[in-house]
């Protein structure tokens, strides 16, 4: 069997977990920030785990990472 590739834009967004979920930073803190609301900023702190539904979107792409 060949190799398969791992998609080089989700092997640097996400990684997985020891139970197999797809955990990645959350968005939107890039720039402009005086338009975000403080709430905003205080939420998209730190890392998150994907759902189910787009957690089977991406797992296909890191064949290697289950």
């Amino acid at each position: 069997m060949p190799k398969l590739k791992t998609k080089s834009s989700c092997k640097k967004r996400f990684k997985v977990t020891a139970k197999g979920r797809v955990k990645f930073q959350q968005a939107g803190k890039r720039h402009g920030m005086i338009k975000r609301t403080n709430k905003f900023i205080r939420n998209a702190r730190g890392t998150a785990v994907m759902s189910k539904a787009d957690e089977q979107i991406v797992k296909p792409m890191m064949p290697y990472q289950r």
